[in-house]
């Protein structure tokens, strides 16, 4: 299934990863909004943790077609997810998330943190009020 993404730390435009995986691969960045999750801080990049009632700011990512199937290759890696492995760090699952533009929903494929991972961030680790990762830095 191709669906785009919903990316929400790093890869989004302006942050580090977005041009080093992003830049020439997409056909469309749009404002997008994924509820159903809170965002936690992790060193360097956020989590999202699945939690009813809570909502996580980020942008919807089309991969053009003749780069889907190597984008989808790298950002797993990136994202250190391996199908079944209980190691990774984050599960990729699809969701809907709505476009900010016309209020839109989309399937798409999101990042999330792996069941460890969430456990431990729900234990001990740093929410991101408003779920905007940007916007812990102002």
């Amino acid at each position: 299934m191709r669906l785009p993404f919903f990316v929400y730390g790093t890869l989004r435009p302006g942050e580090p990863n977005h041009d080093l995986f992003l830049r020439g691969r997409t056909s469309a960045e749009e404002p997008g909004r994924l509820s159903g999750a809170v965002l936690y801080d992790g060193p360097g990049y956020p989590y999202a943790v699945e939690e009813p009632g809570g909502a996580v700011s980020g942008d919807l990512v089309t991969a053009r077609p003749e780069a889907y199937d190597e984008l989808l290759a790298a950002l797993d890696r990136l994202e250190e997810y391996l199908p079944g492995d209980p190691r990774s760090l984050y599960e990729r699952v699809e969701r809907e998330v709505v476009r900010d533009a016309d209020g839109a929903a989309v399937r798409a494929w999101v990042y999330v943190a792996a069941p460890a991972v969430a456990a431990r961030l729900r234990a001990r680790g740093k929410l991101i009020e408003g779920g905007d990762w940007r916007a812990r830095r102002r």
